[in-house]
């Protein structure tokens, strides 16, 4: 396999929220620096994008917002209300706000754009994810919908169907409202229940409208959700819909902030469950979309304990350079790593230590999980010609 569209450029540690907020990019030079160390950029060359252009962002934003988000971008922004849901706690105004999130966006475009041609068939973007995006206003701490802007620019370029799965612990709302009518494009999303947590939306009987019905599936989880249980409700769904849907290309968003250790959500993942998540989709791009995958980043908050080996391990998994779990973290990393919070407790391995062995779906579990589980399957499963009671399927 050639190597894979790795996507960077250090602008994009300009999309600084600032002060106290929980997006941070310590996360991203944190795992660039861990990737490097480990070896697993090593012959690699990161390429830098040019910032997404205000026609390509239309295709899923409205002009009256690319416009706001222009206007919010200046030195004196910060503290100061722009509509358009910038302006808030969530989502402050920050200086080249516009600038750097069409760096971001442009990343995950020019990811979709070289795979529709056939350059590469593997493209990976950590700075991506920004799910929450709406057309009209910021949302969830996300400026432009990358992952939508993406999905747009392989629809454009002429693929047929794209299969959109989105593992962070928050739903992919954003995505899936850009998609919504559209039957070309299949969008899944298994996150915490909206019962818990934010944004609210997410649940079962969200499936798409019109001819699209059955183009989005929504697993929601309840919190406190671990490896085991939510390993068990993916491989329940996801593989079997997705197949089903015959994607020609597959995108995925692999926010880390489904973690035990995250502050703002209440799943129990760890990072071998995480790892075992990249894994599977690995798989599935090969045996459903023909190996042509684009994996973006996402949420993630424990900006020093989990998203550097997270998503430094989604990296060795794009590149088929899967690393040890239990590789020791190097020196100079843990070294950096203090320093840019002193106090903290640190990780020593790639590993929480954690078995990642699950129960197949079928097994007379009971519980809200396998609820959650028996209540996607029977809405989908249907849509597609699939037994929703048979495990097979």
């Amino acid at each position: 396999m050639a190597s894979p569209l790795v996507i960077w450029d250090p602008g994009m540690l300009g999309y600084d929220l600032g002060g106290s907020h929980p997006l941070h990019p310590l996360r991203w030079e944190l795992t660039w620096d861990l990737a490097g160390r480990l070896g697993v950029l090593d012959g690699l060359d990161l390429f830098a994008p040019e910032p997404a252009s205000e026609v390509a962002l239309a295709g899923v934003h409205s002009a009256a917002y690319i416009a706001a988000v222009k206007a919010a971008s200046g030195p004196s922004g910060r503290g100061r209300s722009y509509g358009h849901g910038i302006g808030t706690d969530d989502n402050p105004a920050f200086e080249h706000m516009h600038a750097t999130a069409s760096l971001i966006a442009g990343g995950s475009i020019a990811a979709a754009a070289a795979i529709a041609r056939g350059d590469v068939d593997r493209a990976v973007n950590i700075a991506g994810g920004l799910h929450h995006a709406m057309a009209d206003h910021a949302s969830g701490f996300c400026v432009y919908n990358d992952p939508a802007l993406a999905i747009r620019t392989l629809l454009d370029s002429g693929v047929g169907k794209v299969a959109y799965v989105d593992v962070d612990v928050h739903h992919g709302d954003g995505v899936q409202a850009a998609f919504y009518d559209d039957p070309r494009v299949l969008t899944v999303s298994i996150h915490e229940s909206p019962v818990s947590l934010w944004p609210g939306t997410g649940w079962a009987m969200e499936i798409g409208r019109g001819a699209a019905a059955g183009t989005a599936v929504n697993i929601p989880l309840p919190a406190g959700t671990g490896d085991a249980a939510w390993l068990r409700a993916f491989h329940a769904v996801v593989p079997g819909v997705v197949r089903a849907f015959k994607p020609d290309v597959l995108v995925t968003q692999h926010g880390a902030d489904s973690h035990a250790d995250d502050p703002l959500a209440d799943l129990n993942l760890s990072i071998d469950g995480q790892l075992a998540s990249y894994r599977a989709l690995r798989e599935l791009a090969e045996s459903a979309a023909g190996g042509r995958w684009l994996a973006l980043g996402g949420g993630g908050y424990s900006l020093v304990r989990v998203v550097p080996r997270a998503w430094t391990h989604l990296l060795a998994t794009v590149a088929d350079r899967d690393l040890d779990p239990s590789t020791a973290l190097p020196q100079g990393w843990l070294d950096r790593a203090a320093a840019a919070r002193p106090g903290l407790s640190l990780p020593e391995t790639m590993s929480d230590g954690h078995p990642v062995d699950f129960e197949p779906w079928g097994s007379d579990h009971g519980g809200p999980v396998d609820k959650a589980i028996g209540d996607v399957r029977g809405l989908i499963f249907p849509l597609y010609g699939l037994d929703p009671f048979d495990p097979r399927d």
